[in-house]
């Protein structure tokens, strides 16, 4: 059985996201041993539409409801019954759907691959709240350079050879980005229009309307992950960079499969493999992992097996490391005897450690869309089936441009809602023109794309959110259970002024006054949602509270004092509990920018030096 001696491992980590598989591949490489654990398996195999769902960027959303590597969760926005139902996506008796992946890579197999960074204030944050300096905006942007290797900046790419580089990106990472689509070969009059159309209206309240236009078309602006002049926030049209490799997917799989082939005998993948419970010595501290070996052992999974697997053990001679996620992670900890004790009492579980954080904190955006008919299908889209063997998947296989190198997104504009502004605070509004018509998941969500071709959808994403009242409990000691999830939405959370509420509503009227002119000039056919009856604030609020989803889950297991609900200390440790640290979404106080994953690498090369210069420091007896 892999890892049966307990001195072969230096360190198991269980789950291989954007946080454990990072953390992995960078221990892997500086010398540790390294045992990952992984519920799933590779998500370039085991169905039909594989590798396809998993490589072509415009299939993410097919990636995300493939049998073979996805967890379907049912969450509550509400526990006001009455509340919950009136979103047309809850489904009575289960929730709402949530998509996760199981599989190597974690959720870098079915995402969006938008990598944006988080704002320096989220980071400057957790530096303030922790005394802890290395958390600083400015030694994090390092983090963010040792993953990208950015390929969307050509000039500065070259330019950097003679020593001229403000942009701040990485060059040399393990992580390519790249722009899906240049402008200039888009060819489709209705999508140029939009753009052209969305970016005159948006720059015409600029100092100089005209010339901001003019360089946004020509390609001069839009990068939202450029340093900028005295720490100020990227605000404006931008484009999405996408974490592809010539515009196929590319992430922490492709990362763990190199370094494991490079260093075989550093890197074990344990796939297939759903770990229980942790280990512990005498002394309290956690010495391994339990995991239960076999395919589709848990209940998230679309056809999850009756067989328990088989029990396996796995020991690690310094320290075991959680990276399974917003739900996991805490659910593990739960499962192990850490976290609140009346909760764990109540399901029969023996109290090693009362922290009652763990499973609170959680948080995630606000999404709503704004959906339009346009009065023709999208040229772009001509032939498009989103399956193999179709005209664009055949231009995408032959390496030609077109929107199946893309993830659908034509471009985003960043923005302040008044509280920010108010506030002095960093943009809290994305709003991200589709070629889709998506509004939230639900089962057969990924159905739409393929059916709605002539749709347009403004998804509007609201940041930085005041909602800190979610929970993650456990629903039985059955480890093969899901959790019980609840995010407390609006009414039902701390924010007693309703900003998050009002934001967002500001939001949709800003996209309606982007799109006006679309409408007034008849390329746009009509306003699918919220629509045309939904005038008023009070008709804009119930469209919000009544639709709002998202999928950026996390802070359930948040870095702070124990004694203001915090599970971590600012190296990544579980309060109370030895050798036992958790690297993931989870480890947030606050959610950090418009999209998490950027993020999430970032504190997984963090983790990796702060266990490496540990190491370094204490000396196994045994070497």
């Amino acid at each position: 059985m892999h890892g049966s001696d307990p001195t072969e491992w230096d360190y198991v980590v269980i789950g291989s996201g954007a946080g454990g598989g990072t953390l992995a591949a960078r221990l892997a490489e500086a010398g540790m041993r390294v045992f990952l654990i992984e519920a799933g398996g590779d998500p370039r195999a085991g169905d039909s539409r594989l590798p396809d769902d998993y490589d072509v960027p415009a299939f993410h959303a097919f990636a995300c409801e493939n049998p073979a590597m996805s967890w379907n969760f049912h969450v509550r926005h509400y526990a006001d019954e009455a509340q919950q139902a009136r979103d047309w996506k809850y489904a009575p008796g289960q929730g709402v759907f949530y998509p996760r992946a199981a599989g190597l890579g974690g959720c870098t197999a079915h995402n969006a691959m938008i990598f944006m960074l988080p704002h320096a204030s989220d980071w400057d944050h957790i530096a303030q709240l922790t005394g802890d300096l290395s958390w600083r905006a400015s030694h994090m942007r390092r983090y963010a350079q040792r993953v990208e290797d950015c390929r969307h900046r050509p000039v500065w790419r070259a330019l950097r050879h003679l020593g001229l580089d403000p942009t701040g990106h990485g060059w040399h990472g393990w992580l390519r980005t790249e722009k899906a689509i240049p402008l200039t070969v888009l060819g489709d009059d209705g999508l140029v229009r939009v753009l052209r159309d969305t970016a005159r209206t948006f720059t015409s309240s600029l100092p100089t309307p005209l010339l901001s236009t003019l360089r946004w078309l020509r390609g001069g602006m839009g990068d939202p992950n450029a340093r900028r002049a005295a720490g100020k926030d990227f605000e404006g049209i931008c484009y999405t960079p996408l974490s592809t490799r010539d515009h196929r997917r590319t992430g922490v799989r492709e990362r763990l499969v190199d370094v494991a082939g490079r260093h075989p005998d550093r890197l074990h993948i344990e796939l297939g493999a759903l770990a229980t419970r942790l280990l512990f010595d005498s002394d309290g501290g956690v010495s391994g992992v339990e995991y239960r070996k076999g395919e589709r052992l848990y209940r998230a999974h679309a056809h999850p097996r009756s067989s328990n697997g088989d029990l396996h053990e796995v020991r690690a001679q310094r320290e075991v490391v959680l990276c399974g996620g917003a739900f996991n992670t805490p659910q593990l900890l739960m499962l192990s005897g850490i976290g609140p004790a009346d909760h764990l009492r109540a399901l029969g579980i023996p109290v090693r450690v009362d922290l009652p954080g763990v499973g609170r904190n959680l948080q995630d955006r606000y999404e709503v869309a704004v959906t339009h008919r346009m009065r023709a299908p999208w040229e772009v889209l001509d032939g498009a089936r989103f399956d193999r063997d179709d005209t664009l998947w055949r231009h995408w296989n032959n390496g030609e441009s077109g929107m199946y190198a893309s993830n659908g997104a034509a471009l985003g504009v960043v923005q302040r809602s008044q509280s920010a502004q108010r506030g002095g605070q960093a943009p809290d509004l994305f709003c991200m023109a589709l070629l889709a018509r998506f509004e939230g998941y639900f089962s057969g969500f990924s159905k739409w794309i393929g059916d709605y071709q002539d749709r347009l959808t403004w998804a509007v994403l609201k940041a930085h959110t005041r909602n800190r009242a979610g929970t993650v409990r456990l629903r039985s000691a059955d480890p093969c259970d899901t959790p019980e999830i609840d995010f407390h939405y609006f009414d039902e959370h701390s924010d007693g002024t309703s900003e998050d509420l009002r934001a967002v509503v500001e939001a949709i009227r800003f996209v309606r006054r982007m799109t006006a002119p679309l409408i007034e000039s008849g390329w746009i056919a009509e306003e699918i949602a919220p629509g045309p009856d939904a005038q008023s604030d009070e008709a804009l609020a119930a469209y919000v509270r009544d639709t709002a989803w998202g999928h950026h889950a996390s802070c359930s297991c948040p870095i702070g004092a124990e004694e203001e609900g915090g599970v971590l200390d600012s190296t990544f440790r579980v309060h109370g509990v030895k050798r036992l640290r958790v690297v993931d979404a989870s480890v947030f106080p606050r959610i950090p920018g418009f999209f998490v994953v950027a993020a999430v690498y970032m504190i997984a090369e963090k983790a990796a030096d702060v266990l490496l210069q540990e190491a370094g420091r204490t000396p196994l007896s045994a070497n």
